[in-house]
């Protein structure tokens, strides 16, 4: 093996598939990158057995070969140098890689890339194609509300349902929902569900950042596999099985009280109020209050910790409906208005002890459903 490539290229091919590089592993070979030449290009794939992210980058190729190098120690080398050319060669039935830019050099020892795990291909089941930036936001407004914890594996995905022209991701934790609901660039033959881990979807968000063209989505024939087809990267990841939870009876479709307000004047009362809830099992508490006559509605935000302090904020809001009382975990409210574009948003409620719904305003794809906590009035 003998290759030559900018070390600027190289440098970001190895922080795209460093992102799936295992961390703790029982097979030290996972903890690896492989290096491969492929078609006239350099092949840098990586795994931890759930997901799989392989990426091309532009290289001189004077000879044949394949490596896996430790990800970790490979990726510092290579970003301690200049902007130069990189250059690469493996001896005939060899372990060891030779790296050479400028006045440095390296050697490294590696594993033979037969022992590294096969990365999954998905050549039948359905395709389609995405455009990237609504991609990345419906992932951004949903993948947060996804569960951490494998109590119940299921909750720990986000939920795909691919039908018609639209595609719907749905995330929830037990104590929130968020659901969004995204066009797609053709029509999806028939209806498919599955369940994508939210750690792969994470991913995936950061890898779209870059992207400008469609992006191609191919689930396999037995819904066990997803392939995320960018450009010059490609990324597979390995789907939940089980269940997800009937979501739809979850969100209210009426509302007693409705309150519309400006969102990055709502996240900064939330976060003031933040600060003084991490005391009190992090409860803030909301009163919306209809206008009287000419005057605006409002709402009024609080936070109190017994010992230490209480705070209280008001914002202006449009209501309809009658006055309302609820209270929510500060951190569920200022996750799901952190990822919505300014504008203004509206708030839903029924009762004290019913959910609450937030939606952006003049936007009918996302709603976000929050469990109220229980308090003293």
């Amino acid at each position: 093996m003998r290759v030559s490539c900018l070390q600027e290229n190289l440098s970001r091919g190895l922080s795209v598939v460093g992102r799936a590089v295992a961390t703790r592993t029982t097979l030290p070979i996972t903890n690896n990158v492989l290096l491969t030449t492929d078609e006239g290009r350099l092949k840098l794939a990586a795994t931890n057995l759930e997901i799989a992210i392989i990426c091309w980058i532009g290289a001189k190729i004077e000879e044949e070969g394949s490596i896996t190098i430790p990800a970790r120690l490979l990726s510092e080398f290579i970003n301690s140098l200049a902007n130069d050319r990189v250059d690469m060669a493996l001896a005939p039935h060899s372990r060891s890689l030779q790296l050479k830019c400028g006045r440095f050099e390296a050697r490294i020892s590696g594993l033979d890339a037969e022992d590294f795990p096969p990365i999954p291909t998905i050549s039948d089941g359905n395709a389609i194609r995405i455009e990237p930036e609504s991609l990345h936001t419906a992932i951004s407004q949903v993948v947060f509300a996804a569960a951490t914890d494998d109590s119940r594996p299921v909750l720990t995905g986000v939920h795909a349902s691919f039908e018609g022209d639209a595609l719907t991701l749905a995330a929830a934790d037990g104590f929130r929902l968020a659901v969004h609901r995204l066009p797609l660039a053709s029509t999806w033959p028939e209806k498919t569900e599955v369940i994508i881990p939210a750690r792969a979807l994470s991913e995936l968000s950061r890898l779209l950042a870059d992207q400008d063209e469609p992006v191609e989505v191919l689930v396999n024939a037995t819904r066990s596999q997803v392939l995320f087809h960018l450009k010059n990267v490609d990324m597979v990841s390995q789907l939940i099985q089980g269940t997800f939870p009937n979501y739809s009876q979850l969100i209210p479709q009426s509302y007693a009280s409705r309150a519309v307000m400006d969102v990055p004047e709502f996240l900064r009362a939330t976060r003031s109020a933040s600060v003084f809830a991490r005391d009190s099992s992090g409860i803030i508490r909301l009163q919306v209050e209809p206008g009287e006559e000419l005057a605006p509605g409002k709402v009024v935000i609080s936070a109190k910790a017994e010992e230490i302090g209480d705070n209280v904020s008001e914002i202006d809001a449009a209501v309809s409906g009658e006055a309302a009382k609820i209270a929510f975990n500060a951190r569920y409210l200022m996750d799901v208005l952190s990822v919505l574009d300014g504008g203004q948003v509206a708030l839903e409620t029924n009762s004290p002890s019913s959910p609450g719904v937030l939606r952006p305003v003049g936007v009918d794809n996302y709603t976000h459903v929050v469990m109220p906590m229980f308090v003293q009035w």
